[in-house]
């Protein structure tokens, strides 16, 4: 294969029930990696990858069927927002004015209420062929939309490079002064997500010298606590599932594992830079995740219950797979030093987010 070869193509995923289809968009580099983008939640549905030796895997977790998706929604995948994260009590003041979206996770708002743009059928604009094949997808959020003012129009850029990287660049801009947080809710496990591997054996490396604490609510403290000495420090690549479990630690205790927001930054940047990086040792494959976000969250899959059947007809359960969602931090419209999510009219909110997929052997053949 050569770049050449690079190519995308479209086909019906399935039919909502108010008659409109969900699209499955597919873009291949021509070196290997395929990815499958539905327009549902402008999700990513399948990242097909070679390991060291060439063997193909789909290295992520979805559903096989779109009924399983609205069955059984689960971010899998899925682009989050008008809010990515959690909202204190579903509550927050802007310009004066108190809004409230419904609770879906507890007391508290998850990534924009129970109707958030992963439950959406974003609409394709525009595609791209070789050599780097790319779709847009968009969607306007009206005014009132979950609780949120002003009306929104997101994007969400698709792009698959040559190097085995998929650039996701998400932006939006409003009518009237809103809140906006977008990210991507993919779930990975390199080791494929049909070989019924936990991916907490996988080493993790998050370039944070701080991470923020929680309450029982998954809701941060406001303290910017040190890694170093606990088991949040993966300054160093680190096996997961050395100390998922590590019930020594009240930060894992309250989060059945890892679900808390790493500090890159106290803001976004202009440029992309590395956020993290994964390897699977026995396959080889690695993921290094780029952003211009100052959030990292790390989602060690603790909520997976074997309930889930996935694309290779295996039950999910809890490690089978971690998300790292590049974001602003949790609860920042409530968080007087967490900065601000807050998007005016005549202003572009963006996101940048770069997952670089390779492997071991390329990595040394760079260095």
């Amino acid at each position: 294969m050569t770049p050449s070869d690079a190519s995308i193509a479209q086909e019906v995923f399935g039919t909502l029930p108010n008659g409109d289809d969900v699209i499955a968009v597919t873009l291949a580099n021509g070196l290997g990696t395929t990815i499958r983008i539905l327009t549902l939640g402008a999700s990513l549905h399948s990242v097909v990858t070679p390991d060291r030796d060439g063997n193909l895997a789909d290295v992520v977790l979805g559903h096989s069927s779109l009924g399983e998706y609205l069955d059984h929604p689960q971010y899998f995948g899925a682009t989050v927002g008008r809010v990515a994260n959690r909202i204190a009590g579903g509550r927050f003041t802007l310009d004066g004015r108190e809004f409230e979206i419904p609770a879906n996770n507890g007391p508290n708002a998850l990534h924009g209420g129970p109707e958030g743009f992963d439950k959406r059928n974003w609409s394709i604009v525009a595609t791209r062929g070789a050599p780097f094949p790319g779709v847009t997808l968009s969607l306007v959020s009206p005014d009132g939309d979950q609780g949120f003012p002003g009306t929104l129009t997101a994007m969400a850029d698709f792009v698959l490079d040559q190097s085995g990287g998929l650039r996701i660049a998400y932006s939006a801009t409003t009518d009237r002064r809103t809140l906006v947080n977008l990210s991507n809710h993919t779930y990975w496990n390199l080791a494929g997500e049909g070989a019924a591997e936990s991916a907490m054996t996988h080493e993790l490396e998050i370039l944070a010298d701080h991470y923020l604490p929680t309450d029982a609510y998954s809701i941060p403290t406001g303290e910017f606590a040190p890694v170093a000495g606990t088991p949040f420090d993966f300054r160093q690549p680190r096996v997961i599932g050395d100390r998922v479990r590590n019930a020594g630690h009240p930060q894992i205790r309250i989060g059945r594992g890892y679900d808390h927001n790493w500090v890159a930054s106290r803001g976004p940047t202009k440029e992309l830079r590395l956020l993290a990086r994964v390897r699977h040792v026995a396959s080889g494959r690695m993921l290094e995740v780029h952003s211009t976000q100052p959030g990292l969250q790390f989602y060690s899959g603790n909520f997976l219950d074997g309930t889930t059947s996935g694309k290779a007809g295996q039950l999910y359960r809890m490690g089978d797979a971690f998300a790292l969602e590049p974001q602003m931090f949790p609860d920042t419209p409530n968080q007087r030093g967490f900065g601000s999510l807050s998007l005016d009219p005549g202003q572009t909110y963006s996101n940048d987010i770069l997952f670089r997929l390779f492997t071991d052997y390329e990595g040394a053949n760079r260095s």
